[in-house]
């Protein structure tokens, strides 16, 4: 049987290493090695997403990968594919990190500098547990999708242009459709989705930070069940205790939130933190919202090229919502795509505030009209991007502006086109 693997190691001297000393062992066909946490996620949820058959039967993960820290990273692969067999590669193969990595879930311990019979050995004995694993569950896709359900963030390219509006839409779209939803306010300063929906509740995700192992009974505590279906957990009342949330906090979080789901819609505000960034970058869903008017779209095209940067996510990984749109606004969405690079979508999302102003005054968002064109727009983007269930009645009424119209040259749609290459 041949055993598929896929090393994931930052160092490019490293990376030869491991391939050359790979391609000597017995029946085993190693892939080219990625370079970064990132990468290998894409690439497992890619593999996975055409065939299960594809996936690898083992990982490698050096401990100098990066961004996400290989500890993270192992647990990050286990929960989210998990009949696949991580091995770490460590200099330090003592029982301290051996501990460290059987708790995040990986099949084996290497030490380095490799040696070829130990890392066969904990090849092999990881490749026969992952064929072990998949003919007890089947060889179903299903089986590889992770536990529980997809995680879509909503971020902002500025402040005002309807992030929290959007978030909340979306989540209630999804609740409504039948999927059991979590909606995660992740502004952890300047949080307003419990004033949205008129929710005060004595928890928030703050409470989970200091937690090392997140159980059903702790997540319930801190999740407020709400009477529309959602399960709300809340940014800080004091701002200050966002920072008490850092990236292995919030990665602990959603993995414990993605085990109970099916779908967890995050909040993220418009502000690029440790925190917000961790849940951009381990999404199923990336969404950008945006407004066309210039300072909004130069602001969107800032936030993905420091998400490049980054190594968060990649510009046409990144699905980009217009707000406020209107046939006669100079700056229309193929505009928005070609400037930023992200991915388009069909639906724009028509300016229509006095639909809106009363239920967001009220802090009732939940109550908005069917018959209101912004929710008719938002849900019908729910289900484009694969948030829904079965097709909700809200959602079924297509918006007429899906496709592009003709940009016109003169005033901001100008000013962008000399800023694009700044």
């Amino acid at each position: 049987m041949t055993t598929r693997i896929l090393p994931a190691a930052g160092d490019p001297d490293a990376a030869r290493s491991i391939v050359a000393l790979l391609s000597q062992l017995p029946d085993a066909e190693p892939a080219p090695p990625v370079p970064d946490s990132t990468s290998l996620l894409d690439t497992l949820g890619r593999l996975a997403a055409d065939s299960v058959d594809e996936l690898p039967e083992v990982v490698l993960v050096h401990e100098r990968i990066g961004p996400v820290p290989a500890l993270e990273l192992v647990r990050e692969v286990a929960l989210r594919f998990p009949a696949v067999g991580v091995v770490l590669l460590s200099s330090d193969a003592g029982p301290g990190v051996f501990s460290a990595a059987m708790d995040s879930g990986a099949r084996g311990l290497v030490g380095l500098p490799l040696h070829y019979e130990e890392l066969a050995a904990r090849v092999g004995a990881a490749a026969q547990w992952s064929a072990g694993v998949r003919r007890h569950l089947g060889r179903g896709a299903e089986v590889f999708s992770g536990p529980g359900g997809r995680v879509v963030t909503v971020t902002g390219a500025k402040g005002g242009v309807g992030t929290t509006f959007t978030a909340v839409q979306f989540a209630l779209a999804a609740a409504a459709s039948g999927r059991r939803t979590a909606l995660v306010d992740l502004d952890l300063q300047a949080g307003d989705v419990g004033s949205y929906l008129d929710v005060q509740f004595r928890r928030s995700i703050a409470d989970l930070a200091g937690i090392q192992d997140i159980s059903p009974r702790v997540l319930q505590d801190a999740v407020y069940e709400d009477r529309t279906g959602l399960a709300l957990l809340l940014a800080p009342a004091d701002g200050e205790r966002g920072e008490e949330l850092d990236e292995r906090a919030t990665r602990q979080v959603l993995s414990a939130l993605r085990a109970r789901y099916e779908l967890v819609v995050v909040d993220c505000g418009t502000q690029v933190t440790g925190a917000n960034a961790t849940a951009v970058e381990q999404a199923d869903v990336a969404v950008l919202v945006t407004t066309p008017d210039v300072v909004s779209v130069r602001a969107a095209k800032r936030m993905v090229r420091m998400w490049e940067r980054l190594q968060v996510r990649k510009a046409e990984d990144t699905a980009m919502v217009v707000n406020r749109w209107s046939k006669h606004t100079e700056i229309q969405p193929s505009l928005i795509e070609k400037i930023t690079k992200t991915r388009p979508t069909r639906t724009p999302v028509p300016a229509a505030f006095k639909e809106l102003q009363g239920v967001v005054d009220a802090g009732r968002v939940q109550d908005l009209d069917n018959r209101s064109t912004v929710k008719q727009a938002l849900w019908a983007l729910a289900g484009e991007l694969g948030l829904l269930s079965s097709a909700a009645p809200e959602a079924s009424a297509t918006a007429a502006a899906g496709t592009a119209l003709a940009v016109r040259t003169a005033g901001p749609v100008a000013r962008l086109r000399r800023g694009r290459e700044g």
